[in-house]
């Protein structure tokens, strides 16, 4: 108990080697309400701090006397400095000799916070251990203040840095369970109601149990939000709240701290489970709010992208003309294909054609370099020039120049790749122009497979186009084009990549269908760029 009769929660590590010195330390101590643990030389205070660290258990304060058998109070006192999990109880040095100004500059250099000349009145004794005691907590709690400002920090970096929802999410729900020392949820709502979630890693599996529940928490937080500007911080109690979401089939009271985008379309919302009747420490609760601010911002610009791939990827649709749409195209047999990019990866230009003209059929597959809505609107003004223009014309090159000089008129910063064939069904004559493409992979019924030697400049710079390259087709033959972003690997050169899909078209089954089909089982995964492909053959 303290003077006023209450005990305190500050237990006193005693080091003294004279025992009637230990006792009556350690009862002034304990009538002054602390818990006491004596011993008699630095190394059996070293081994009684080892056993309490393992604990968890270290005393607050240690009271050191200077002239220990063993070594002196200094040296324990530099020991236990230099142990990183000890460096931060206090020590207070103690001697009952005649203290000289050097001995306190010496206790204070090796790390002591005070030096008391015993014999001492209790209350002095009382005094300079809990000033010593308040002193450490107080470096504590700014350590820990200032570690935790340093994690909100990289957590808002990596938040930032996320390109997708679920990227976000996933580091904002550590970041939060990081911060709070609990398991966390981390929810996205989108502006149709659109739930994307997120929880802490080691800690538990979030599986929203069935739709009901989804339904559920998106219903929760766009009624929670609406209307409300800023941060906003509820408790929800179970009933209210689907189990699961913290730990595997334990339903828990959630804590939950909101904010709006600044449209007010979306919200973002970051969950940790409740602590019973434990107090809610306000400034974790500061920082987890102004995580949650962050996080909306930084949603925003990925909620826009999320709408704007949606668009270009309707555009892409109705403009492609599908497998089962493609035109009547006699003597000719073509298949195509179009997978788009990843979800979470920009959206292309990336486009094919199978065209009747007066000259035979005209086949094309091409890219507009960049990802954006932007290449995809471009993409589809490209697609539907060449429509125009191979109404009369069926010259591949002459073709090739006139979409040149579209973009040069109408988008004088864009560039796109282009491969154009003509394809003569009833002799297999092919004429190829190739604007910055990969070339046309002709695949022989022996086995074998071979580039067309066919190359130009990109559409869009203003540069002559060579002549088109001539070469045959057998009945038996095979004639492949893609996009690059079938084969295009970050750190792989495209030499290597051809050749890898030169291989695989070698070995492919006969047909049109298994050909393409192989190519994707090979290539076609998690690529970060839309893939079109365009395969013929002319019939027998």
């Amino acid at each position: 108990m303290d003077v006023n009769g209450k005990r305190t929660d500050t237990t006193v590590l005693v080091v003294d080697d004279v025992a009637a010195s230990r006792y009556a330390m350690g009862a002034v101590l304990r009538r002054a309400g602390h818990q006491v643990v004596a011993v008699a030389t630095g190394a059996e205070a070293l081994v009684e701090l080892d056993v309490r660290l393992r604990k968890g258990t270290l005393p607050d304060v240690a009271l050191v006397d200077v002239g220990l058998p063993d070594m002196s109070g200094f040296e324990l006192c530099r020991r236990l400095k230099a142990r990183p999990h000890m460096a931060g109880l206090p020590v207070v040095h103690f001697s009952a000799a005649a203290v000289a100004p050097g001995d306190r500059c010496q206790g204070l250099e090796a790390g002591g916070e005070a030096y008391l000349t015993v014999p001492a009145e209790p209350e002095e004794i009382d005094a300079v251990v809990r000033a010593a005691v308040r002193a450490a907590r107080l470096r504590a709690d700014d350590q820990a203040l200032a570690r935790r400002l340093t994690l909100l920090s990289e957590t808002i970096v990596t938040i930032q840095a996320a390109r997708s929802l679920q990227e976000l999410a996933d580091a904002a729900a550590d970041g939060t369970a990081r911060l709070t020392g609990a398991p966390a949820a981390v929810f996205v709502l989108g502006p149709d109601d659109e739930l994307v979630r997120a929880t802490s890693r080691d800690r538990t599996s979030l599986a929203l149990p069935d739709e009901g529940a989804h339904r559920a928490v998106a219903h929760l937080l766009r009624r929670l939000t609406r209307g409300q500007a800023g941060v906003q911080i509820t408790t929800v109690s179970a009933p209210m709240w689907p189990a699961g979401f913290f730990r595997p089939g334990v339903q828990h009271d959630a804590r939950l701290v909101l904010n709006l985008t600044q449209d007010g379309n979306s919200a973002v919302c970051l969950a940790t489970p409740t602590r019973g009747t434990r107090p809610v420490n306000p400034e974790d609760e500061a920082l987890v709010a102004r995580l949650a601010q962050a996080t909306a911002l930084a949603a925003e610009p990925l909620l826009m992208y999320q709408v704007e791939r949606h668009v270009a990827l309707t555009l892409q649709h109705s403009f492609l003309p599908q497998p089962h749409r493609l035109p009547e195209l006699p003597g000719m047999e073509v298949v195509v294909r179009y997978v788009p990019a990843s979800r979470d990866t920009e959206i292309g230009g990336d486009f094919y054609a199978a065209l009747r003209t007066p000259g035979g059929v005209l086949a094309a597959v091409g890219d507009v370099v960049g990802h954006s809505l932007e290449a995809a609107t471009v993409m589809v003004e490209i697609r539907h020039a060449l429509r125009a223009y191979c109404v009369d014309e069926s010259d591949p090159a002459v073709l090739a120049a006139r979409l040149d000089r579209m973009l040069q008129h109408y988008h004088a910063y864009v560039t796109a790749t282009v491969c154009l064939i003509l394809v003569d069904p009833a002799t297999g004559r092919v004429r190829i122009a190739n604007a910055g493409h990969i070339p046309p992979l002709i695949i022989r019924d022996t086995g074998s497979a071979d580039y067309a030697k066919a190359a130009g400049p990109l559409l869009g710079l203003g540069l002559p186009h060579p002549e088109p390259t001539e070469l045959f087709l057998e009945p038996t033959d095979r004639l492949l084009m893609v996009t690059d972003g079938l084969i295009e690997n970050r750190g792989t050169d495209l030499e290597i990549s051809m050749e890898q899909l030169r291989a695989a078209a070698s070995g492919a089954l006969p047909g049109l269908d298994a050909l393409c089909d192989t190519l994707l089982a090979c290539f076609g995964h998690d690529r970060e760029d839309d893939i079109a492909m365009l395969a013929l053959q002319v019939k027998n």
